[in-house]
């Protein structure tokens, strides 16, 4: 089985959804709990070079110290964006999900399907009812 790993936060619906989506095309990933273990600043760069963004991309407003950092303004680095996700784990948007086909942010949810190295699934119905449909379409 491919290596596949989801940063995950139990607490979300989206990241629960994605971890349902990837045990739904038969594939088991290593679950890392962000908030629990936190990734390194070096594995922080290594995915925010793999989803080929911005370390600002990767933070999360909601839920989290970010107003009260003041991460809004633009002054910060993305080496010191990072250190914020190192010490306030929280700030780190998820779910993260690498596999070999890429890595991705999966917001929505279905962000998945791009990067899954299986054929095409059986509609799957998120917790919400809503039913994803997989075109098959791959990245690589």
């Amino acid at each position: 089985m491919p290596a596949i790993t989801i940063f995950h936060n139990p607490a979300c619906g989206t990241s629960r959804n994605t971890l349902a989506l990837l045990r739904h095309a038969g594939l088991e990933p290593e679950v890392v709990e962000y908030l629990k273990t936190p990734p390194s600043k070096e594995r922080l760069r290594e995915l925010v070079a793999a989803l080929g963004i911005p370390a600002r991309g990767l933070l999360r407003e909601k839920g989290t110290p970010y107003a009260e950092l003041g991460l809004a303004d633009a002054k910060w680095s993305d080496e010191q964006l990072l250190d914020f996700i190192v010490a306030h784990p929280i700030l780190m948007n998820r779910p993260v999900v690498v596999t070999p086909l890429g890595t991705r942010l999966c917001r929505p949810s279905e962000q998945v399907l791009e990067i899954l190295p299986v054929g095409p699934l059986a509609p799957f119905t998120k917790s919400d009812g809503e039913q994803v449909f997989d075109s098959g379409k791959r990245r690589g």
